[in-house]
């Protein structure tokens, strides 16, 4: 018993102040209450959606269908791209059903699955376009030797490792947030559960977690994107020891696909980050919302359209496909 009562306090510091610990049975979603217009908005999430899962399945079904798109870069393109469905279904449909149909309460359980779910994958978009900034400085930096130190296994292994990764970190997450008693507020002024406006409804010691959430967006965010411009600083010198200008537009393309994945994530993120505490907390909200929703919806199009391998096997299917039709 003694242990027992033990670590009941180390998890939940309430109960040795003598203060009552209170696990809410629900919390209340405020984020879009009272933004004008927000109807229109909702039908636009609605849309993007849909582009995203048409688009990244597309992408998910070129890759599996064609042999040749075997190599260890497909891997992470593979692994973004059901990221980028997943994160998108996790976020997107809970959005419209909770605002759209005033389902506001959601319950204690349910809040902190739906919380560990969005950040897991909104850092595996991070370390995915991560992977992919590896695989290119190694293809541009070592090209005789691309195919011995970067493989299809190594890839694999990476992503797996990352994933592993970020469940780890963000079950920390989570698990501080049990620490917690809520004997205030229940409502969370965002458009999920979101863990800053979750840990600053706790009434006890939320220094914890305010700490993870600074750790980890400096592990997530701010550490991937200091290793993404760290590469492409490498990559830049690598090319200009090229010898002549063709040799580096033809390297340099093999990068344009990623850079421009590397630019629509990290932009508007990096800048919802440092200055949202300027914004109002409605912008804030809606331009958070947008970091989360348009990404997965332009990276099928910038792959199909700007990598060439994936154009050519993409417009081979559905040569194969109109040809199957006209014969059958």
């Amino acid at each position: 018993m003694a242990d027992q009562h033990r670590s009941e306090q180390f998890f939940n510091p309430a109960l040795e102040e003598n203060v009552t610990f209170v696990r809410p049975a629900y919390f209340i979603i405020a984020g879009f209450i009272g933004i004008p217009y927000i109807n229109y908005y909702f039908v636009f999430l609605f849309f993007v959606y849909i582009l995203s899962v048409v688009g990244n399945t597309t992408v998910l079904t070129v890759i599996v269908l064609d042999h040749t798109l075997r190599g260890p870069k497909y891997v992470a393109v593979f692994s973004l791209a059901l990221t980028d469905i997943l994160s998108s279904t996790a976020v997107v449909p809970k959005c419209l059903d909770i605002f759209m149909f005033n389902h506001y309460y959601i319950s204690y359980n349910e809040c902190l699955t739906f919380m560990f779910v969005c950040f897991t994958l909104l850092a595996m978009q991070c370390f995915n376009l991560v992977a992919m900034s590896y695989d290119r400085l190694m293809a541009i930096m070592y090209p005789l030797h691309y195919q011995v130190k970067v493989t299809q296994k190594f890839m694999i292994n990476l992503i797996v490792f990352l994933w592993l990764f970020a469940i780890t970190v963000n079950l920390t997450i989570v698990g501080l947030i049990t620490r917690l008693s809520f004997c205030k507020s229940v409502v969370i002024n965002s458009y999920f559960c979101d863990h800053g406006p979750v840990y600053r409804l706790g009434c006890n010691d939320v220094s914890p977690s305010r700490v993870i959430g600074v750790l980890t967006t400096v592990i997530m965010l701010w550490v991937p994107l200091a290793f993404i411009l760290a590469t492409y600083c490498c990559i830049a010198y690598a090319l200009l020891k090229l010898s002549t200008v063709q040799e580096r537009k033809k390297a340099f393309k093999t990068c344009s696909g990623h850079l421009s994945l590397v630019t629509i994530y990290f932009l508007p993120i990096s800048l919802v980050f440092g200055f949202g505490s300027k914004m109002h907390p409605n912008a804030r909200i809606i331009n958070l919302s947008l970091t989360t929703i348009i990404p997965p919806m332009l990276n099928p199009i910038i792959y199909v359209f700007q990598t060439q391998e994936i154009k050519q096997s993409f417009n081979k299917l559905v040569r194969k496909r109109r040809q199957s039709k006209i014969a059958g």
